[in-house]
């Protein structure tokens, strides 16, 4: 077990390191002059060349990255170009609108899309079936921000139920942080919702086909006993899959969203970095996602020996 996590954990360290690499290319796979675009039109050549320095692009690529890749080891991704306050410390203060959207859109989905999947499957080729998985395509289908704006104008303008826009700190109550989150959830989680059901479908089939569900239905074991006991537990693998899997769902439908609800978090920051090409902000918004991404990966892989004993490397 030990050797096997270890294995893991090792395996995160190229693709970290390559993701790196990536990451500090841009400023120089970027078209143009970054120096340049960041000055703008009304710069003199001395701002540009002050930016070009900032940015060490005027000393060699690979001695430049290994200073870079030596300061994000000990935590320090960058300075702001415009507002010359340390990467970290923006990420910082954006961080929990960020992970409280997230996390709650991951509860809402898995609560929703797992039972649904698996009534979807114990009722295989009826009209709930179909109903289900026209819903899933459905929700596959149409972008996040559609889906956003419809739940904005619908349960925001005319309904008026709840904030059309904004976020409220955890620390000022429950229910004003968690208003403030129920139709960004929504809409961002539709896609993730529509993915963890139609794998948690397809999985259950496979496993209801089993000799051992076979033998447990001999044995007079009730319905719910052979459908969230014995089928789901041995469906899991691809059901955990597949939620992993769609944290890079999550990670990409939050830039879109945190615009849409303007919501103060890492996605409407990488927005704004996009927008005024403060490269620095987009590099560690990448690395941070990045690691996230791995991190996902890594406790997914790690869960398999937990969910299927027989599964060893």
């Amino acid at each position: 077990m030990f050797a096997y996590v270890a294995r893991r954990v090792i395996a995160t360290i190229p693709v970290m390191a390559v993701v790196a690499l990536f990451v500090f290319s841009l400023l120089y796979i970027a078209p143009g002059d970054p120096a340049a675009v960041i000055a703008g039109d009304q710069a003199t050549p001395a701002d540009v060349e002050r930016i070009r320095q900032s940015l060490g692009l005027d000393r060699p690529f690979l001695i430049r990255f290994g200073e870079w890749a030596w300061q994000i080891l000990h935590g320090d991704l960058g300075t702001s170009i415009f507002t010359n306050l340390p990467v970290t410390t923006l990420i910082a203060q954006r961080f929990e609108p960020t992970l409280s959207l997230m996390a709650i859109t991951l509860c809402f989905a898995i609560a929703v899309a797992v039972p649904t999947g698996v009534l979807a499957a114990w009722k295989a080729g009826t009209w709930i079936d179909r109903i289900i998985m026209a819903f899933a395509v459905l929700g596959f289908s149409v972008p996040v921000f559609v889906i956003a704006y419809l739940l904005a104008f619908v349960l925001a303008l005319e309904l008026q139920w709840l904030p059309v826009q904004g976020y409220t700190p955890l620390s000022e109550g429950l229910w004003p942080w968690l208003q403030n989150l129920i139709l960004p959830a929504i809409a961002l989680g539709c896609v993730y919702i529509a993915l963890i059901a139609r794998v948690t479908r397809a999985a259950m089939l496979e496993v209801l086909q089993q000799d051992y569900i076979r033998t447990a239905r001999a044995k007079g074991i009730g319905q719910r006993g052979i459908l969230f006991v014995h089928a789901l537990k041995n469906a899991s693998v691809p059901i955990v899959t597949v939620i992993g899997i769609g944290i890079a769902l999550l990670i990409s439908g939050v830039v879109i969203t945190e615009t849409v609800f303007n919501i103060p978090g890492l996605g409407r920051l990488t927005v704004d970095a996009v927008l005024k090409r403060d490269y620095p902000i987009v590099q560690g918004l990448i690395i941070v996602f990045a690691a996230a991404k791995v991190l996902v990966n890594l406790i997914v892989d790690i869960s398999y020996v937990f969910l299927d004993p027989r599964i060893r490397y």
